[in-house]
């Protein structure tokens, strides 16, 4: 399991972002990677106003802000097999 979350220098969501996946991964295993988007023309144009974005498996899970329990709830879901959906008012 790969969890991604592109962020910026700077960006205080971000480093909420990564404290909440931080803290998630302390009770379920997968990999952490955080993507500057500055250091990439084409994820700087996809996601320069959105960042941070949480990606689960390459697929676009949250962005703007995390919360650990529904991050925690969708990570769970995809370990069980379950395709990652959107959930209410989560246009990621």
């Amino acid at each position: 399991m790969r969890v991604d979350i592109y962020s910026k220098p700077g960006c205080s969501l971000c480093v909420k972002a990564v404290a909440v996946v931080e803290q998630v991964q302390t009770r379920l295993p997968f990999e952490l990677y955080v993507t500057d988007i500055l250091q990439s023309p084409d994820l700087f144009e996809a996601w320069r106003y959105d960042i941070p974005v949480v990606l689960i498996d390459g697929v676009p899970a949250f962005k703007h802000r995390v919360d650990a329990e529904a991050l925690e709830a969708r990570i769970r879901e995809v370990m069980n097999g379950i395709p990652i959906a959107k959930t209410v008012g989560q246009d990621g």
